[in-house]
């Protein structure tokens, strides 16, 4: 049994480290949100436009968690927060279809509703929605929804722009299927027939 000293002392190491173990834990998460929010990209200010994709925008953002204000249309749409992967996601099917998503909120991981069956209509989102392990290989402009992780527990959205869909894999052929999306992706949407796909 240890003496009223010993146990002050055993205290005070316990004490000490759980001091040393949330310092660490908080200069991380200082560090996360610095990196994550400042432009660490200097030859791009953020809001300059870097990429288009048929005919839409595409700008830079800074820094993954970098927020800038709301962007709406013309006529008052929500399309989301400037320069984020959703605000460019609603803005390209807004553009392009003339689509408006019947929920204007959200984030990317609120695209995908699990309880809507593969191939049926997303009524928040008003467009198909397909899960992976289906038999329907995404198309040029279908949204892909990526799960959140540790580090981005948003998830995140992306248009489809190329798919390259070759024959299965043969020994000593260069041909394989690459239309599978990585495992880090988990679902697709496909914008419903007549909608100018």
């Amino acid at each position: 049994m240890l003496s009223f000293v010993e146990t002050i002392k055993e205290g005070g190491r316990k004490g000490r480290l759980i001091v040393v173990v949330a310092g660490i834990g908080l200069l991380i998460a200082v560090i996360y949100q610095l990196a994550t929010r400042l432009n660490l990209n200097t030859a791009y200010s953020v809001g300059e436009i870097i990429d288009s994709l048929h005919g839409v925008e595409v700008y830079y953002n800074g820094g993954v968690n970098n927020v800038e204000e709301r962007n709406t249309s013309e006529d008052g749409y929500n399309l989301g927060l400037r320069y984020q992967c959703v605000e460019f996601v609603k803005r390209y099917y807004y553009e392009r279809f003339g689509h408006r998503m019947p929920d204007t909120f959200g984030h990317a991981r609120d695209f995908f509703d699990l309880t809507v069956q593969h191939g049926s209509v997303n009524t928040k989102r008003g467009l198909l929605q397909f899960h992976n392990q289906g038999n329907t290989p995404p198309n040029i402009g279908d949204i892909v929804v990526y799960s959140p992780s540790l580090f981005n527990p948003y998830g995140h959205v992306a248009i489809v722009s190329m798919v390259d869909i070759m024959l299965p894999w043969r020994l000593f052929s260069r041909t394989r299927v690459h239309f599978l999306p990585p495992e880090s992706v988990t679902h697709l949407f496909s914008c419903p027939q007549g909608n100018g796909m």
